[in-house]
């Protein structure tokens, strides 16, 4: 088995083991019932939502390499730049914090913690007696790669793993050098700014505050999961302090313009039927 195959296999074990707990303590059996039954008209309704997200992700994939060379040609050199506004700071969290048992935790959730933590949110709104809420979670996360592709172009820099390899070391793979496998398929090693993870990430955290009386266990679980992704992409040393500000403004940015863009008793055709409240 080649080690992509066995990084996404993996992924799709313990991720869709997790994301089958967590519907039955948190979303509940009566919800999820409702939502079986009514899963296809739901869909239609965030119809719109979804195929901006699709298009945003379909351009991405297609489309990152010849940004990446737009970006090295015609981008803002901004390595050097951010180095000297906070220097060694990575450094820092790795020679004072890291240990192995650390470096396993935090690998885990940079992958496995990260797919689950934006995976559940969409099943666990899409459960909701009213659409609103998933088609808002939809439109924030096409808002955050559409930005941060721009955001990528426009800024050519690379991590601090890079940029001074005798201080920072790639900790990501340290026990799990078949990760990399998985990260090359999907990243650019100047795509540092803004972090994505980190914006992802608060995204979610801040929906799942958002949405506390609809689901008050997953509040905490995500807030703990959210904070433990954007330290990782820190202490495993891909990012900088200055890309995580800068992705924890973006996530705050997209939320606050897709309840804008997507209003309460806007979507139409709200499913009323066979999800009565609990």
């Amino acid at each position: 088995m080649s080690p992509l195959l066995s990084v996404v296999s993996s992924l799709a074990l313990w991720v869709g083991s997790a994301l089958l707990v967590a519907s039955v303590v948190i979303i509940r059996p009566r919800r999820l019932y409702a939502l079986w039954n009514g899963l296809r008209d739901r869909l239609w309704e965030i119809r719109r939502a979804l195929a901006g997200l699709v298009v945003v992700l379909i351009a991405s994939a297609i489309g990152r390499g010849s940004l990446q060379t737009v970006s090295e040609l015609f981008g803002l050199q901004l390595t050097w730049a951010i180095y000297a506004l906070e220097g060694n700071f990575v450094a820092w969290i790795q020679a004072t914090f890291g240990s192995p048992q650390l470096t396993m935790y935090f690998a885990s959730v940079y992958v496995y913690g990260y797919v689950f933590l934006l995976s559940f949110p969409f099943l666990a709104y899409l459960a909701l007696p009213r659409t609103t809420t998933v088609e808002r979670l939809v439109v924030a996360y096409a808002l955050n790669y559409a930005i941060g592709l721009a955001l990528y172009t426009v800024v050519f820099a690379y991590g601090p793993r890079n940029v001074m390899p005798d201080l920072v070391t790639s900790l990501l793979f340290t026990h799990n050098p078949e990760f990399m496998a998985l990260t090359g398929e999907i990243n650019e090693p100047t795509n540092v700014f803004p972090s994505l993870h980190t914006s992802l990430s608060v995204t979610v955290g801040t929906f799942a505050v958002l949405t506390r009386r609809e689901y008050p266990l997953w509040t905490p679980i995500a807030a703990w999961l959210a904070t433990s992704v954007v330290i990782a992409t820190m202490y495993l040393g891909i990012h900088w302090l200055t890309d995580v500000v800068a992705g924890t403004a973006l996530a705050l940015g997209a939320v606050y313009l897709s309840c804008r863009l997507v209003e309460e008793g806007e979507t139409a055709g709200e499913v009323e039927n066979g999800a009565g409240e609990e």
